[in-house]
């Protein structure tokens, strides 16, 4: 599609990554295909194709994969984790982005070309999509009123992190010092993923206890503080692979295990995170060892909540604000341990007030007297 190729072409030029190219063009592709279906050219689409395509992606089941016999079964929640597994139908933020990505498609044709007049996806109450042009990046964002029209309601976020326990018993299940490594940059750094697996040999700072990592959004260079832990076992790994992988400055840190020697892609690191969780029957993610450095630097006194959203590389404090909320971990030992306060205070009998002589109160109750020494 020639609409299409333009519109990706502005998304390149207006410095759009490669990822957010690639998930616009499968919303697009999906969208086409919805409309091809029911034989409406694509300048003709208005409301009621908005409308239908919208529960089509609310009650469609997502196309199913091969699985293995032992798999869990699509929205079933794990038992370790608490985490629910990938359900079987869309999820609401894969719906909002899909909204998102044909909405942006139309307004693009609309402003160069005139047409067509009306998008498919309107836009919510006058003035409501400015709600947040000035925003003060310390305050909290200010929420529309009204919801647009076939936009999915936003579900809470409420980051995942691994409690030290099973943290331990998940490093524990590694296998190599590679991996060992990857983890321990992880869990004290705070990067994505794929941030991570982008070092090269020049961006690491032994010395300054630092490693460099190219950020998601900006695609700014930043150094980040490691612990020593994780520069002990990066190092254990580098002898293992020294004269086997080229070490110049340009070069990956991270390399496969099986010949030939290829860079680390996120695919393979996360089958290899996936195979601790096989023994331990869990399924942590990769990205929940980001949210709990997130947790761990919160957690210290000693650090800001500005000093964690420069770790982290959020654009807004109010990102990172999402980690100061309790976990259930956190949550539910503090509310056990408030019942058992509770039942101890109901045991104890209550001291009687003073000028109360015990013996009257030993007639009046048949019993000894409350808070007195029956000596």
């Amino acid at each position: 599609m020639t609409a299409v190729t333009e519109f990706l072409h502005h998304m390149l030029a207006d410095d759009a990554s490669s990822a957010s190219l690639r998930s616009y063009a499968y919303e697009l592709l999906a969208w086409f295909r919805f409309l091809w279906a029911v034989d409406i050219p694509w300048q003709r689409a208005g409301r009621a194709e908005a409308r239908d395509f919208a529960l089509r992606l609310k009650m469609a089941k997502k196309p199913p994969r091969q699985r293995r016999p032992d798999a869990p079964r699509p929205g079933e929640v794990n038992p370790i984790t608490g985490k629910a597994t990938l359900g079987e139908r869309y999820a609401a933020r894969t719906r909002r982005h899909a909204r998102a990505a044909v909405r942006s498609f139309y307004e693009y044709h609309r402003e160069m070309h005139g047409q067509p007049l009306v998008n498919p996806f309107p836009k919510a109450r006058a003035g409501e999509e400015d709600l947040n042009a000035h925003h003060n990046p310390m305050e909290p964002f200010r929420r529309p009123s009204r919801r647009a029209e076939y936009q999915p309601k936003e579900p809470r976020r409420i980051p995942r992190s691994i409690p030290d326990r099973a943290f331990n018993d998940l490093f524990a299940a590694l296998t190599c010092n590679r991996d060992r490594a990857l983890v321990a940059f992880y869990i004290s750094t705070g990067a994505r993923a794929a941030e991570l697996l982008g070092v090269t040999r020049a961006l690491l700072a032994p010395e300054d206890q630092t490693i460099g990592v190219i950020r998601k959004g900006s695609r700014a260079l930043q150094h980040l503080p490691a612990s020593t832990d994780a520069f002990v076992w990066l190092k254990l790994y580098q002898r293992e692979i020294r004269d086997l992988v080229p070490a110049g400055p340009g070069d990956p840190v991270w390399w496969t295990l099986r010949r030939p020697f290829r860079r680390l892609e996120y695919d393979a690191a996360r089958m290899v995170f996936n195979k601790a969780n096989a023994v331990l029957g869990s399924n942590w993610t990769l990205h929940d060892l980001r949210h709990s450095a997130a947790k761990r630097m919160l957690a210290d006194p000693h650090l800001t909540l500005a000093d964690v959203q420069w770790v982290l590389g959020h654009a807004h404090i109010t990102t990172t604000q999402i980690y100061t909320e309790p976990t259930i971990d956190e949550v539910v030992p503090q509310v056990l341990a408030h019942h058992a306060r509770r039942a101890a205070q109901a045991a104890t009998p209550p001291t009687p007030a003073p000028g109360y002589r015990p013996e009257v109160l030993q007639t009046l109750f048949g019993a000894a007297p409350l808070g007195g020494d029956q000596a």
